[in-house]
């Protein structure tokens, strides 16, 4: 009776572990099934995808047709507005050809970026916690400081500096003025510059659930901080959609 029972154990341990090897089998086929759905879900979207910037593209064609020197900035936020498919909101950009390099400035755009920015003013936890490597520095959008605190930060300014989070009083973020710098920034506080190697500058201006009125308003904030007179070529574009040259001779 004892080795029967003996044996009829050895049975029982071989099934459970061809049940586990079964099992193994099907998980591993269930896994291959969902990474080819996967696969071809992309292939369905980039398809998709592919096709809309075709018919988002044509359509400008279309419109600018007649149009050598582009629309202007009304016509241009309407046609972007109807050709974009995409399903989350887009930001508004501006992208300008200018006639040098080095051109930079700032400008307070009347309806913000439609971007909260995540504004850090350096006090004794910041170095404490920048010294012990706890701050995500990524996270930050504009870093202020006050000057009593610029000996114990220029310590970091090879960590600080490549990110460009280095206070400077030229950008306000180098100030005794805490509270108005804040609110500067706060209230669609934006720096511009060209390219490092190219007269090209591109800039943010709002999102596409802004009205056309807020757009517009922002746009012309920026073109008059650059100076029309500097400008050479302008486009208007959304995230995912083609860019739209701007006649700026009526703005």
């Amino acid at each position: 009776m004892g080795k029967m029972r003996i044996k009829t154990l050895g049975l029982d341990d071989q099934e459970k572990t061809q049940q586990k090897d079964d099992n193994v089998v099907k998980q591993s086929s269930i896994d291959e099934s969902k990474s080819t759905k996967i696969k071809q879900s992309k292939k369905i979207r980039l398809k998709l995808v592919g096709e809309q910037q075709k018919k988002a593209k044509n359509e400008v064609d279309k419109v600018l047709k007649n149009k050598s020197n582009g629309l202007d900035i009304k016509a241009a936020i309407k046609l972007l507005k109807k050709i974009s498919y995409a399903n989350f909101d887009e930001t508004v950009e501006v992208h300008l050809n200018v006639k040098k390099q080095g051109l930079k400035g700032e400008v307070v755009l009347p309806y913000g970026t439609g971007k909260k920015k995540n504004i850090v003013v350096v006090d004794d936890k910041f170095i404490s916690d920048l010294q012990e490597e706890k701050i995500n520095l990524d996270s930050i959008d504009v870093l202020l400081s006050t000057s009593a605190y610029m000996p114990k930060l220029s310590k970091f300014a090879k960590v600080l500096g490549p990110k460009k989070l280095f206070p400077n009083p030229k950008q306000g973020t180098l100030t005794d003025n805490m509270d108005e710098a804040v609110s500067r920034f706060n209230s669609g506080l934006v720096h511009w510059k060209t390219e490092a190697k190219f007269p090209l500058i591109h800039q943010s201006i709002g999102k596409k659930s802004f009205s056309d009125e807020q757009i517009e308003e922002n746009f012309k904030a920026l073109i008059n901080s650059v100076g029309k007179s500097n400008i050479t070529k302008c486009f208007l574009k959304l995230s995912m959609t083609p860019a739209v040259p701007i006649d700026l001779s009526n703005l």
